[in-house]
């Protein structure tokens, strides 16, 4: 071979190399489908001014006045009105389970201080745990109200439509009063953070075993792949424990992020969400040929887990069919559960709704995990 440097050389390697990728086909997908997947996910799901927000409406005036307030809600394209009650304590419940973003309070004798000359007042209470979600909508309240009873303020009331407001809108953010950045993203971080770490070394460990050459010696134990699968992941199961208890820590002595629900229920629901999330790895890790397909994998779980779940942007703002998505992911429900026990007080009848879907999402990622080795004992 000659020693002087060859451009021929040079290709044949790449040829090479171009070959032994269209063989790795796995790999060669994660390369297309991973930009491909952020840019439809930026470009179609990601929207920082959400419209169309559940709101509740509670009317203990019913009238022309509530009548047409009402109707300017519904108008209005930042809100969708979708409970109707008389009863606050109705609408409260329905904003701390998560149900509406809004509520609006009529009160009592609204029409008879209006018609009188008073300055009645207006409650609209908002769920302030993610303060970006609601914010420009919160903005345009206080124009909207002003419009909606213009045409209503007529003859003797004539005067008080072209005057100062003729009712007094009180917003009242519920849960993060002062829009604390911290205590919206930091109870989101140990979502994102235990996503990242528990699919990751869940997923590198059958494919490190392949590449260490020590698979043949777990297949030929005698132990039964459910076994198996429980002993690699109960190590796991423990770290997570760590980190979730690490990351509530900082939050609440580093960041003093309030903590009024109870702990043990969260704690509860942090395991499933740490189960549910080393299944999904471990399921991973069937399939991945070796470690470098098995980060890959989990980048593209990790994703739409940060960028669908509500973390990063406003869960509400995204189109039906990226929430539908968002909503088959564990990070969702966890996320509206830890700040739901943390910023809320939520018990267990508020956060079963999003309790419900970790079990079952475990219960199916276990299941294709425990399916998948099989088929690879076979």
């Amino acid at each position: 071979m000659s020693d002087r440097f060859s451009f021929a050389r040079v290709l044949a390697v790449l040829g090479k190399e171009f070959i032994q990728m269209r063989r790795d086909r796995l790999t060669l997908g994660m390369i297309v489908g991973v930009p491909m997947m952020q840019i439809f996910l930026f470009g179609f799901a990601i929207n920082v001014n959400p419209k169309h927000l559940p709101t509740a409406v509670s009317i203990s005036d019913p009238g022309v006045f509530s009548d047409s307030i009402v109707a300017a809600l519904a108008n209005s394209s930042y809100f969708e009105i979708v409970k109707a009650t008389n009863s606050p304590v109705v609408a409260r419940r329905l904003l701390a389970e998560g149900d509406v973003s809004f509520i609006v309070e009529i009160p009592a004798n609204f029409s008879r201080d209006l018609v009188r000359g008073a300055e009645p007042s207006l409650l609209v209470e908002s769920d302030a745990t993610d303060p970006a979600a609601g914010s420009n909508a919160t903005a345009a309240l206080s124009q909207l109200f002003t419009d909606a009873l213009r045409d209503d303020l007529k003859g003797p009331l004539a005067a008080r439509a072209v005057a100062t407001p003729a009712f007094d809108v009180i917003i009242h953010p519920l849960y993060n009063p002062e829009a604390i950045t911290q205590y919206n993203v930091v109870p989101g971080l140990l979502a994102v953070i235990l996503t990242m770490s528990m699919v990751l070394m869940t997923c590198l460990a059958l494919t490190r075993e392949r590449e260490r050459g020590t698979y043949e010696n777990l297949l030929a134990m005698p132990v039964k792949p459910l076994e198996l699968m429980r002993g690699k992941i109960a190590r796991n199961i423990i770290l997570g424990w760590i980190q979730g208890v690490l990351v509530l820590l900082i939050a609440k002595f580093v960041f003093d992020v309030p903590m009024i629900g109870s702990l043990p229920l969260l704690g509860i629901c942090l395991l499933l969400f740490i189960t549910a999330n080393l299944a999904v790895g471990y399921t991973f890790s069937t399939i991945a040929q070796n470690q470098l397909q098995a980060m890959q994998m989990t980048m593209f779980f990790l994703l739409p887990s940060i960028l669908l779940s509500g973390f990063a942007f406003p869960f509400r703002g995204m189109p039906e069919w990226a929430q539908w998505i968002g909503e088959a992911l564990p990070s969702t429900h966890f996320l509206r559960v830890v700040r739901g026990v943390l910023l809320k007080g939520n018990g267990l009848a508020e956060i079963w709704p999003d309790t419900w879907p970790l079990i079952l999402f475990l219960l199916v990622a276990g299941s294709l995990a425990l399916l998948r080795f099989r088929r690879t004992l076979d």
